[in-house]
């Protein structure tokens, strides 16, 4: 049975969350946090899955296939494009031509597509996953989606016989490349417990959140805030400059206060020189954000910084920006100030 040579064991913390705020709690939270440790723990081979599928090679996709094919699992890959495969296939990777082959070949499937469109047409189409699925088989979808999506794809998937897990991820690129995503999760509990060893090669922490739906709301609200913050920050940077200050001055002044936020140190610079390359799609942030809309008008939650933060991305994609880093919402702020 394969085995990944890399692993790091955690501190489990399991927090039994009582109503003490305006807002009730409806479920209970699992939080598990990894801790790294000096030596490397290797585990025994029957706690892993022995072959794991990966679905979807774009930005997110290809550096977390490839932590786990360095740790040396037994990998399968897919992807639309198949010449995105090729980079795993050489690092070791198998590749079979559909989702449906490779559920079919594997213990545990994950996937990370770009919208929700795509991820219900790779679970559940003509050649989906789930034709693939069957009893003691799990499919982790880690794609940011509606909660409806995903509750669609579980669907699909539990009707097989098959377990499901959603398991969408706070962090970019760069993260991804490092091993260091926070994974937000829900679904069934027997697949969250047989996937954590893979999940803690590609990230740094996760979070078992309850029933199918959880995981996909708290990253629109995390993705949420996340937009706003980008939007308020350019908006600073730009004002900034129109006044006569030097923008670079106010990213180093923004890093040493309360607001201080690792985002803002990462991207500031960058985008006070006008670059923007891409770790998060600018396109993705703004459908987050739309999806985000959708999640808060279910229950008539007013979020009307969302709202008008979502309009700025709108303006930026008709503006050509839409696969540039969603920090260059900033050149729709340039072009409303100079007109």
């Amino acid at each position: 049975m394969a085995m990944c040579s890399t692993f790091y064991p955690r501190i489990s913390t399991h927090l039994n969350c009582k109503s003490f705020s305006l807002f009730p709690v409806k479920h209970r939270f699992f939080v598990s946090i990894k801790a790294f440790s000096s030596q490397a723990f290797v585990p025994k081979a029957d706690d892993l899955p022995a072959s794991i599928g990966f679905l979807g090679l774009g930005i997110m996709g290809n550096p977390m296939a490839q932590n786990l094919i360095k740790a040396g699992c037994d990998v399968t890959v897919w992807n639309r494009t198949k010449s995105k495969c090729e980079p795993l296939i050489s690092l070791g990777a198998k590749y079979k031509s559909s989702p449906e082959e490779v559920a079919a070949s594997c213990d545990v499937t994950f996937a990370m597509l770009a919208d929700p469109e795509s991820a219900v047409d790779v679970a559940c189409g003509k050649y989906g996953a789930a034709k693939g699925m069957g009893p003691g088989k799990g499919y982790v979808d880690a794609s940011t989606v509606d909660g409806e999506t995903s509750k669609l794809i579980c669907e699909h998937i539990r009707a097989t016989g098959a377990h499901f897990l959603e398991a969408p991820v706070s962090g970019s690129k760069k993260p991804a490349e490092d091993g260091q995503l926070i994974f937000l999760t829900a679904g069934d509990s027997v697949l969250y417990e047989k996937a954590a060893p893979l999940l803690d090669i590609m990230g740094k922490s996760r979070f078992y959140l309850g029933e199918v739906g959880n995981g996909a709301a708290m990253k629109l609200v995390v993705n949420m805030v996340m937009g706003s913050m980008m939007a308020s920050f350019a908006e600073g940077l730009v004002l900034s400059e129109k006044v006569g200050l030097d923008p670079s001055v106010l990213v180093e002044v923004i890093s040493q206060g309360a607001i201080s936020a690792p985002m803002y140190a990462v991207k500031g610079p960058s985008m006070v020189k006008s670059s923007y390359p891409t770790a998060f799609p600018l396109k993705h942030q703004q459908k987050d954000l739309r999806l985000a809309l959708g999640l808060a008008e279910s229950v008539s939650q007013p979020i009307p910084i969302a709202a008008a933060t979502n309009e700025l991305y709108k303006v930026a994609k008709s503006y050509g920006l839409s696969d540039q880093d969603f920090s260059a919402v900033i050149e729709a702020l340039k072009v409303k100030l100079q007109q």
